[in-house]
């Protein structure tokens, strides 16, 4: 028996063949079949030649990083950097085509994998910069520095693309407010206390790990949490544009997309992480919050409830 406050998703057998059966069978794919609104369940080096050129525009990349880790049915060993740097490109190579000439990319990874992605996205893409995300959860070590952070490299087909600043603030207490003339420098009074709304940085200390009292939480080993997508699509799309995932796993991505007003397209090789992505993207449509997202700006950390204050 699981505690009450437990919210991971489950499939129960008809479930999980109830939404997979609306995923499309990579190898039943049709020349010039329209992908978009659609997780892919099959090997994404497959379906990705499938996808039309140009097409696409944002690709948000979570590749298994290089190390031993079980997805589901399939398992990812650890390689030598060079083969990993190989099977990088490979992928790589498989999505340029996809992106449009105004088409931005972001690849997650951790410090390790990152020495072997970044020389590559170089070589084909101009690369913006790399965001460090605070993720919290890490295994400690007697040997080592505890591993709690991991990147995503950010770059661009070129030098025109798609990036709102504005839609990505992230707002702030004030803890020592400074006036000028007796006004309000750059900060707003609210009935809750005094905020500020920054522009945001490549560094990110506001989004945990989604965990099992969170409704979107998966038995995913590496879900990414829905704040952290929304954040790169609002950045780096519009409403309306195509957002490509790769190695969607449980779909953070493409429920986040939908949830924004974008347009999706992921792809995964795991059935049941198939399902629980169509499942998830079923229940965006009643239901299209994002925590820790509200009123238009990103809430740091632990303010869940200046945020239900403010829904209200």
């Amino acid at each position: 028996m699981r505690s009450t406050r437990n919210k991971t998703m489950t499939l129960d057998g008809d479930e999980a063949e109830l939404y997979l059966s609306r995923c499309v069978e990579a190898d039943s794919i049709t020349l010039d079949q329209n992908f978009v609104d659609t997780v892919i369940h099959g090997d994404t080096f497959e379906a990705l030649k499938h996808i039309k050129n140009e097409s696409v525009d944002l690709a948000i990349i979570d590749p298994p990083y290089n190390m031993n880790k079980t997805f589901g049915e399939d398992v990812f060993k650890k390689t030598d950097a060079l083969s990993y740097a190989k099977y990088t490109e490979q992928w790589l190579m498989l999505i340029k085509p996809l992106l449009k000439p105004t088409g931005s990319i972001y690849v997650c990874c951790d410090w390790e994998s990152g020495i072997a992605i970044a020389p590559i996205l170089q070589e084909h893409f101009v690369v913006r910069n790399r965001i460090t995300w605070q993720r919290e959860k890490g295994r400690a070590s007697k040997r080592n520095w505890k591993n709690a952070m991991e990147d995503i490299w950010f770059a661009t087909v070129g030098d025109t693309f798609t990036f709102n600043a504005d839609a990505v603030k992230q707002r702030r207490k004030v803890i020592a407010p400074y006036k000028l003339d007796g006004v309000a420098r750059d900060w707003s009074q609210t009935k809750d206390g005094k905020f500020r709304d920054t522009g945001a940085s490549n560094f990110w200390d506001d989004i945990s790990v989604p965990y099992w009292s969170m409704p979107e939480n998966t038995p995913h080993p590496t879900q990414k949490p829905e704040k952290l997508m929304a954040k790169l699509i609002l950045a780096s799309s519009n409403e309306g544009d195509v957002v490509l995932d790769p190695f969607a796993g449980s779909g953070s991505s493409c429920v986040t997309a939908a949830k924004l007003g974008r347009h999706y397209i992921g792809i995964e090789k795991d059935a049941t992480y198939c399902a629980m992505a169509q499942k998830r993207i079923d229940m965006a449509k009643k239901d299209s919050s994002i925590q820790g997202y509200v009123d238009g700006v990103f809430w740091e950390r632990n303010t869940l409830a200046e945020q239900r204050k403010t829904k209200k």
